[in-house]
């Protein structure tokens, strides 16, 4: 593809040749980019890109390198070894860089400013692959917790009825048949990657897609040029303040999926939100919706008078969840193997959306909903014949855990130990709000890693532990400070009863714990079958 091409993609951008002083457009670091013209492309020279990338690690001979400064490093440090990998040329935000003595010789490679290097990537990857979302109905999903739960619901329900659907979750991508990771710990995929899912999706004949929609794949343009037609959200609770600074702002960045739908590429699917009334959220949301007369629907588990489909006669056991569905003059029954009453919620919002977008019949809803048989590190239990309940489950937010403990503690009439800690680098405000927590809902605790990045663990676990002391629970009888998390998971096993439920909480299905700035490989499945057969797994650092 020629370079023309792909710039002819970007909302703005100048064109700075090397050196600097030739820049026709700009002063550095003054005037913000502006929206090059016909004439500027066509000047260019035909410069043919053989790949987009972010990673100087990826450049080959021809490839369109896109510098940004990142969470820990900078891209603009690494615009010489692009160029001396063979970049055919940069995208940047800070040309003033370009004047590196290390550059010289590279003047004939153009370097092209923007105002933001990742919604740039974003636009760029979207060219790349043809724009693809643009022949998908494409549904965000968006939501502190419950957001794998219910893409997963609706996928499973649209499959039922027979509609040719794919999925990108935080767990994987679903493409038909093929299964492919999204990576090694939660979060939206990068630009490229979605864009090129959505183009598999394309190819294989999907004429939908389903997007979980993190806070920080919105701030971070993961999900720029996917031309949302519907959102759909969970709920917004505590979270991400280390990136947003502030729960006003937390919702605000989720809101930018609802607000999208009024200027995304009009493909003549009717635009709609999913709201959940139960919700404080709501009515924000709505308020969003508003101005551009963009149609929502609600549901609730109450009787809401503004929702449109709602939950009736709940009933919550330890193997199975059920309840009643009433909505767009139907009532029907369904029932899931997940359990928590949190999952009715879930389960409700991917009704919602089926029924109310594409008019799915009860029969589906049924089939799609007992057709989800689990979701991994998703109270996902693990049984090695013990006598106890052995549970994994995701549940990292303040939101999450105090459900999650919830939801345990029905799911047996023994005692509930929980295992948790706080990632380092995140939210420091919830280290002490999940300390509170799991002093008033788990009878037994170990704090233990999470993440802790180059951060202190012991700091963090001791900001937990403080907040468990000042709620009452007491030190080495209830609960234990165990940094090692292999040993921490181990340990709880042994304290388990007859009719206990162990739950280790936090990471789900991820794969790798972070130590510094090193991935160690960690599964926490992986760590409670090896306690259950009487042998921690100590393979981390912290060992």
């Amino acid at each position: 593809m020629k370079l023309s091409q792909l710039l002819a993609a970007l909302p703005d951008f100048t064109i700075c040749p090397i050196p600097e002083s030739a820049n026709p457009f700009t002063t550095p670091g003054t005037t913000p980019p502006v929206t090059a013209t016909a004439e500027d492309l066509s000047n260019l020279p035909p410069i043919d890109i053989a790949g987009i990338t972010a990673d100087s690690r990826q450049v080959g001979t021809g490839t369109l390198f896109v510098a940004y400064p990142g969470v820990s490093l900078d891209g603009h440090q690494f615009i010489a070894e692009a160029l001396q990998k063979g970049a055919a040329a940069i995208i940047c935000e800070d040309e003033s860089l370009i004047s590196n003595p290390m550059l010289s010789g590279f003047d004939s490679k153009p370097v092209i400013r923007v105002l933001d290097g990742r919604e740039a990537l974003a636009y760029l990857a979207a060219a790349w692959y043809n724009f693809p979302a643009r022949r998908l109905r494409m549904i965000g999903i968006t939501g502190t917790d419950g957001k794998t739960t219910t893409t997963s619901f609706l996928y499973h329900i649209l499959r039922a009825a027979g509609q040719p659907v794919g999925m990108i979750n935080t767990v994987n991508a679903v493409i038909g048949d093929d299964i492919l990771e999204t990576g090694l710990h939660t979060t939206t995929p990068d630009a490229p990657d979605i864009q090129r899912f959505l183009a598999q999706m394309v190819a294989a004949g999907m004429d939908t897609c389903l997007l979980e929609v993190t806070s920080h794949g919105l701030a971070h343009h993961r999900v720029t040029a996917c031309d949302f037609d519907a959102a759909i959200v969970t709920n917004i609770t505590h979270e991400h303040l280390d990136l947003h600074g502030s729960v006003d702002a937390y919702r605000a960045a989720k809101a930018r999926l609802f607000e999208s739908l009024a200027t995304t590429f009009d493909k003549g699917f009717p635009r709609a939100a999913i709201l959940n009334c139960d919700d404080w959220s709501f009515a924000y949301l709505k308020e969003k919706l508003a101005p551009a007369q963009t149609n929502w629907i609600g549901y609730s588990l109450t009787e809401h008078p503004q929702a449109s489909f709602t939950a009736h006669h709940i009933s919550c056991r330890p193997d199975k969840t059920s309840f009643t569905v009433r909505g767009a003059g139907q009532e029907f029954e369904v029932e899931t193997t997940l359990v928590g009453d949190y999952n009715v919620s879930n389960c409700l919002a991917a009704t919602t959306a089926a029924i109310g977008l594409w008019g799915a019949s009860p029969e589906a809803v049924q089939q799609g909903v007992a057709a989800l048989a689990g979701i991994p590190g998703r109270m996902e239990r693990i049984a090695a014949g013990q006598p106890f309940l052995a549970i994994v489950d995701f549940a990292h937010t303040p939101n999450a855990l105090r459900r999650s403990l919830a939801a345990a503690r029905r799911l047996s009439s023994g005692r509930v130990i929980a295992v948790f800690g706080c990632a380092g680098l995140r939210d420091i405000e919830k280290r002490t709000i999940m300390g509170r927590i799991a002093a008033e809902l788990a009878d037994l605790t170990i704090i233990t890693a999470e993440d802790p990045r180059t951060e202190n663990l012991e700091a963090i676990i001791n900001e937990t532990a403080q907040a468990m002391i000042v709620r009452g629970a007491i030190e080495e009888k209830t609960f234990w400070r165990m940094p090692d998390r292999g040993r921490a998971i181990y340990e709880a096993v042994q304290l388990a009863r007859p009719d206990d439920v162990v739950i280790v909480l936090g990471k789900g299905h991820e794969q790798s714990m972070c130590f510094g700035n090193i991935e160690h490989p960690w599964d926490d499945r992986q760590a409670m079958q090896a306690a259950l057969k009487g042998e921690p797994l100590l393979t981390l650092p912290t060992a």
